[in-house]
């Protein structure tokens, strides 16, 4: 043990790369925390503003409340939009709803509601816990905020909160130490019946929900002690609701009544709640009505309802308990001339109320806002209205809005208000000016891809000009340039002297007033990120410190007129700088079309990767990217094929039909010639994932006038076992070596099958014995050429990540099994080399044998297990130009770090015995089961990266550095990595200075010495 300590120690002494220094922090790398985008189904998860008050000076603060699709719970400063705090939920444990009151705020998350959590409201701070009940035995209900919710007993700050869970359980929690008061269930816990509100008063905790009936719902209130939790009263009111619980609302006026109030036929109804449940439901008379809408204002007893017209009314309980139209918002009514109206509520720091009525002008082309303050000009209401210039083709549609306002002086309203887009945008307007923007869609990227960047065009354009000029031309310019001979002489001595060059540690960030156009940096450091989102937007970003650079809204196509999403399946690079010269590169992004009428159409958009426009030319560069429809149905694959002639995306629909894009003759003809020797792996149809068929393409057209793929070796996987993911070796790995030379001077030849894919499945969920499985398997004849059974979660779920380069195969698992001896449960990284033939110096040329060749499966392999301290959401290695640099590997940890794991500790040929000299040429190390957390390896160092979904990397034009750009559902984190070191580059220490004086001095002696050594030699011919 004390040599193997050793052996580490003195590797991580040798070791080129530990991270990255102190003063490279924030320089060469940066991070974009994300929340999410917000939850906007249901008022328990949608965005508001929440003010509290300084009880000391009465100041008032504000924060920005949101749950999100990425199961967080944040804050936003509304003052720039930046994160106050976050609470990241596990994947099993769903955030569902929240409430907020005075400084804490309250959330319940798991299936019915099974944990639930108070936080403070600016800090994030955790002040309580508590699990209700078992993630198992909670209910589950569509929408999952049914059968949940929240109510404070006053606004003190310790206040008990009253919690329903399960659709039927309330519970009473103390707000000082999170304890349990009572719980109180109801005797029937049907799934015919749900409570979905709960309300309190000093006299009664109410629950108000409803009950299925055969052709509507039927409303039924309970009425519970608040400080005994018995039940006081139950009654089913005689109701026919039609729309469910959204249409279903409770509303405090200035007596503190409460009153339930539902739409009935088109009537408001209304029922005063008593602990006795006596009282008799009344109908409002006058107008119909088809919607109901909280707009957040229950407690002053506020509510929207939208008249048959589609024209909103503001409608108040009053103090004796009837409901009052206070307001209609004048050309609300439905139009052609602008979208549906939205409406939200708010209060100042006074505490009156606002309602805001939102909508988008076809005819102005942008959004107004009409701002409605009950209180002012004698408590007749006041109207203000703007239009603010929201960008539609950019941020797509507004989805949802939050209000805030004050009233500075009379009769003025300033406002407020919190945009949610329909691409997952989140925006803050004070009136007609944008405050900050946040593009929380990227906290879900389906596809992405970094792009070099071309050289300065002033350097491209001079190079050309130069090759045609005429030689009078050229005297005249090498004149006109000699007069900052000087001057670049004076620069050239000052640089070298100083070693003021170009860093591989400096930032490659463009300055903050610079207005060039992109171009690469010296090193290639710098790079273009195209990424693509679920919500239907993608996004040029700059490497270099992750500022957007453009962004384009996907097109629906004919979609538009019925609604529909653009899902990203796949981003291929089809053109880079090397490629054709003077063209800019370019991106396909392969994407599904869902239409809202259920049809599915694979399209492809076709895109310049520097400025976002539209490569064919159907698209205006301010409008919605519009794509082109290449199959009438969905994908069942999509492949990018590259050789020196061409580089072509190829799809297979549901027939097996090929499409190829860009359709051009010359691409066809590219396709023909080479169709025969093309290999392609796709799961099966027909909605599972149990097999694996490879297929070869018939190079003759069917009378469809399409080539059609054939199956020709199908996978033989047990029939209890379902794929789970598909691994290949990166697009651009360059090979340097094709083989390892050891110390006994014999050469272990890598296996480089150019047809190798790893396949990760796992068992059904019918299968009563759990297992997973890792495949390598030869996708030109479904031949296995290695499989290892590993065992699944406690909860039967496989959760293998594998990264496949080369000849190396590395897994990681989480072995919840115990065995004999020390084996305990632990994270554990598997690593596997594959070597031709049978044994060292057995060669077969593997990368370049034909796939039908029985040589091809001629390989073994070496393999060893490795203890990892940490689970792992993403596993990577790093890339470089040549492949000379050792590859690392890198993983994205649960503590929201993202490792560099050295080749060399996992290598699997480490020995379980002291090391031999010949094994110490190698550099291999004796073996240790346990890997070392060594924190100096977090190339994240002070960053917490959570819930990392994927590692990207890319090549600079140093060999010696890889890029490094981690996303997932919710951060955006971007490096470099230098395993090797930076062998290619001086370091930053160099003294430039003392090799100049060196030089000099040694020029000095020489020029000193050499009349001495002439004269020495003449004298010794006198003598000779």
């Amino acid at each position: 043990m004390r040599v193997t300590a050793t052996w580490f120690w003195l590797a991580s002494l040798i070791s080129p790369i530990l991270a990255i220094h102190a003063s490279e922090a924030g320089i060469i790398d940066w991070h974009k925390p994300l929340v999410g985008v917000p939850l906007i189904s249901s008022h328990h998860t949608a965005p508001s503003f929440h003010r509290t008050e300084n009880a000391r000076d009465r100041s008032t603060k504000s924060v920005v409340l949101t749950t999100t699709a990425s199961n967080v719970v944040a804050a936003l400063h509304p003052e720039n939009g930046t994160v106050a705090w976050r609470h990241t939920f596990d994947e099993r444990d769903h955030v569902i709803a929240y409430k907020a009151s005075g400084d804490r705020v309250a959330s319940i998350s798991g299936p019915g509601g099974a944990a639930f959590r108070v936080f403070n409201v600016h800090t994030g701070a955790l002040v309580i816990e508590q699990q209700l009940h078992t993630l198992e035995s909670g209910r589950l209900f569509e929408p999952p905020s049914l059968g949940v919710g929240l109510a404070f007993e006053s606004s003190s700050p310790n206040s008990d909160v009253f919690v329903l869970t399960d659709g039927h359980t309330v519970r009473r929690i103390s707000g000082g130490n999170g304890e349990v008061q009572w719980v109180w269930s109801s005797p029937d816990q049907s799934s015919l019946y749900v409570y979905s509100d709960i309300v309190t008063t000093p006299s009664a905790v109410y629950l108000v929900g409803l009950a299925k009936s055969f052709a509507a719902y039927t409303i039924h209130i309970a009425a519970v002690s608040p400080t005994t939790g018995e039940l006081l009263a139950s009654v089913d009111v005689p109701s026919t609701v039609t729309d469910g619980p959204s249409q279903l609302l409770v509303l405090r006026n200035k007596s503190k009544d409460r009153h339930v109030i539902w739409l009935e036929d088109g009537r408001i109804r209304s029922l005063k709640l008593s602990p006795e449940l006596k009282e008799k439901a009344t109908a409002t008379k006058g107008a119909l009505y088809k919607k109901l809408i909280d707009v957040k204002l229950s407690e002053d007893g506020q509510l929207v309802g939208i008249k048959q017209d589609g024209s909103g009314r503001v409608i108040k309980l009053a103090e004796d308990g009837t409901l009052k139209v206070t307001w209609e918002f004048e050309n609300s009514a439905t139009s052609k001339a602008y979208t549906e109206s939205m409406y939200t509520g708010g209060k100042d720091m006074n505490g009156e109320t606002y309602i805001a009525r939102v909508f988008w002008s076809h005819v102005l082309r942008t959004a107004s806002a009409h701002v409605l303050a009950p209180h002012l000009a004698d408590g007749k209401g006041l109207i203000t209205g703007f239009t603010f210039p929201f960008a539609t083709h950019s941020h797509g549609i507004i989805s949802h809005v939050a209000l805030d306002a004050v009233n500075p002086a009379e009769l003025q309203v300033l406002s407020r208000i919190l945009v949610t887009t329909s691409t997952g945008g989140v925006q803050l307007w004070q009136q007609d000016q944008l405050q900050w923007t946040r593009e929380e869609g990227l906290s879900d990227i389906r596809a992405a891809e970094m792009v070099e960047l071309p050289e300065s065009k002033a350097v491209t354009t001079q190079a050309a000009n130069e090759e045609n000029e005429s030689f009078s031309a050229r005297l005249s310019r090498q004149i006109s340039d000699a007069k900052d001979f000087p001057q670049y002489a004076i620069n050239f001595a000052r640089r070298f002297a100083t070693g003021s060059y170009a860093s591989v540690s400096s930032s490659v960030a463009p300055q903050a007033n610079a207005s060039q156009s992109l171009s690469r940096d010296t090193f290639g450091l710098r790079k273009i990120i195209v990424a693509a989102t679920s919500h239907g937007k993608v996004f040029g970003i700059d490497s270099s410190n992750g500022e957007i650079i453009w962004s384009r809204v996907f097109g629906l196509g004919w979609a538009h007129e019925v609604g529909g999403r653009i899902i990203p399946l796949k981003l291929f690079v089809t053109k880079t700088v090397g490629d054709a010269e003077g063209e800019n590169p370019q991106v396909v992004v392969v994407a599904e079309r869902k239409a809202d009428n259920t049809l599915v159409d694979t399209v492809v958009f076709h895109i310049d990767a520097l400025t976002g426009a539209d490569v064919l030319g159907v698209s205006k560069d301010k409008d919605v990217l519009q794509g082109k429809d290449v199959i009438a149905g969905p994908s069942v694959g999509a492949y990018l094929f590259q050789n020196d002639a061409a580089k072509i995306v190829i799809l297979f629909d549901e027939f097996l039909q090929t499409h190829i894009f860009p359709d051009t003759a010359f691409n066809y003809d590219v396709f023909t010639r080479v169709v025969k020797s093309l290999h392609f792996p796709l799961r099966s149809s027909a909605g599972t994932s149990r097999t694996l068929t490879g297929h070869k393409i018939n190079p003759v057209k069917e009378f469809t006038g399409k080539h059609v793929a054939y199956p020709t070796w199908t996978s033989a996987f047990p029939s209890n076992e379902e794929i789970r993911a598909i691994v290949t070796r990166p697009s651009s790995s360059p090979v340097a070596s094709f083989g390892k030379v050891l110390g006994n001077r014999t050469t272990l030849y890598k296996y480089l099958n150019p047809n190798a894919l790893v396949v990760l499945t796992g068992t059904t969920t019918a299968a009563k014995v759990k297992s997973c499985s890792v495949y390598v398997i030869d996708a030109s004849k479904g031949s296995i050429l290695y499989h290892s059974v590993i065992p699944p979660l406690l909860s039967g779920e496989c959760d293998v990540k594998a990264v496949f380069t080369e000849n190396w195969l590395v897994y990681h698992y989480y072995d919840s099994e115990t065995g004999p001896g020390d084996q305990t449960k632990s994270h554990r990284i598997v690593s596997v080399e594959f070597y031709e033939g049978n044994k060292g110096d057995d060669k077969t040329s593997s990368s370049d044998l034909s796939s039908y060749s029985n040589a091809s499966t001629s390989v073994y392999h070496f393999e060893q297990g490795y203890i990892f301290p940490r689970g792992i959401s993403a596993m990577a290695t790093t890339s470089t130009k040549y492949g000379i640099s050792v590859k690392d590997i890198l993983v994205a940890t649960d503590n929201g770090q993202i490792v560099s794991i050295p080749r060399r500790f996992i290598d699997p040929r480490r020995p379980k015995r002291k090391v031999t000299a010949e094994e110490q040429e190698e550099w291999l190390m004796t073996y240790d089961s346990l890997l070392p957390d060594d924190p100096r390896r977090a190339l994240s160092h002070k960053y917490q990266i959570l819930n990392a979904r994927q590692i990207l990397t890319s090549p600079s034009l140093l060999e010696s550095t890889s890029l490094i750009f981690t996303y997932g559902p919710l951060d955006l984190f971007s490096t470099r990595s230098s395993p090797s070191g930076t062998f290619d580059v001086l370091s930053e220490d160099f003294n430039k200075v003392q090799l100049v004086l060196t030089v000099l001095g040694l020029l000095g002696a020489i020029l000193v010495s050499r009349p001495m050594v002439g004269r020495k030699k003449v004298k010794e011919r006198w003598y000779e």
